[in-house]
Order: structure tokens, then C-alpha cells, then sequence
């Protein structure tokens, strides 16, 4: 499974959100695979997660985002789902829940209420340390032209998930805890 080919496939003609999506994807994969590593954790899946990190955001390719050259109809939280659709399609479940699950520090059935979300109601928050480290390492970088290789600070990425509450910061630094060396997050 080659996840270029696999995004080509899915972005068709549009050369320019297929580009956009694998340079932010490649900078995910990166951190992703430096923050497995970091963790000690031997057991961990690292080509799973080099691949999953790659295709996250494959749902991109349907949503409407017109700086990410995107112009779908859906709305762009949509793309974690229709990502998981996408690569479930693809005979890919796993890689398919990184994608559903990989949205912020993931999304609660109230969280999905509360901000009126046209997602389904359910849970949808990294389980597994994999999809974890996939969603962390997300947080890091953003597809904003002009930006995609520029990380962001442990700080910025504090600042923009506490503007979904505490509670969603708190999650962040459970993370730190688990999967960095303390000198790193401190």
C-alpha cells in the first residue's frame, strides 16, 4: 500500500489539495514517528503509524476548504469521517479509525451536542497509543498555505486547544505525560 497513491487516487484532479494535504501529512508522519521512537515503546507499530499519519487526512479530498483547493460539499470537520469512510472502502479499518478519531485531541458524543457538530453521535477520541501519537503529533502543524512547515510551540498548541476548554488542554497533557520525556514538554 503506497499512501501517495492512495491520496492521488482520492484527490483526482485536484493536484494542488493533494500536494497541500501530503506535505502537512509528511510533517505529521515525521513528528509522529520521532515522538514513537522518543516513548521506548518497542511494541508500537511503527509502519502503522508512518502510513495512518500519511493518510489522515485523506477526507480533505471531499470537504469544501477552498485555501486547501478543496471544494467538496461537505463541511471540513466532516473529513475525519469521510476519511474513515474512504479507507474502510480501501479494506484499511485501522488507518480508517485514525482518521475519524484524529480531530483535535479527539471528539466526545457531547462535544459533537453541544457544538451542534454534522458528525455522527459518537465517541470519537484516540484509543490506542498509536492513534494517540498520530493525533498528537497533528496538533503540532497546521495545512494553512504559508504554514505547513512550521511547527508549532508546545504553547500554541495549549493556547489553540484550550479554545475548546480546559478539558481539552488537560488531554494534551496527559498525552505529554505518556508519550515524551519530561524534558521535552516542560
Amino acid at each position: 500500500m503506497n499512501p501517495y497513491t492512495l491520496l492521488e487516487k482520492h484527490f483526482g484532479a485536484n493536484r494542488t489539495g493533494c500536494e497541500m494535504v501530503y506535505r502537512h501529512s509528511c510533517m505529521v508522519a515525521d513528528k509522529a514517528l520521532a515522538i514513537a521512537q522518543a516513548t521506548g515503546d518497542l511494541a508500537l507499530d511503527l509502519p502503522f503509524i508512518e502510513e495512518a499519519a500519511l493518510l489522515h487526512d485523506i477526507g480533505v479530498a471531499l470537504v469544501h476548504a477552498p485555501k486547501l483547493n478543496c471544494f467538496g460539499n461537505a463541511p471540513y470537520i466532516c473529513h475525519g469521517i469521510l476519511g474513515r469512510e474512504i479507507l474502510e472502502a480501501e479494506g484499511l479499518p485501522r488507518h480508517a479509525l485514525v482518521c475519524e478519531r484524529h480531530i483535535g485531541v479527539g471528539l466526545s458524543v457531547e462535544d459533537i451536542a453541544a457544538q451542534r457538530l454534522p458528525l455522527p453521535s459518537r465517541e470519537m477520541a484516540p484509543q490506542l497509543r498509536e492513534e494517540r501519537i498520530v493525533t498528537l503529533a497533528d496538533l503540532f502543524f497546521s495545512k494553512r498555505p504559508g504554514e505547513l512547515e512550521r511547527e508549532k510551540s508546545l504553547d500554541q498548541v495549549r493556547a489553540d486547544l484550550g479554545k475548546f476548554g480546559i478539558h481539552k488542554v488537560a488531554i494534551f497533557e496527559g498525552w505529554l505525560e505518556e508519550l515524551l520525556p519530561p524534558q521535552v514538554h516542560e
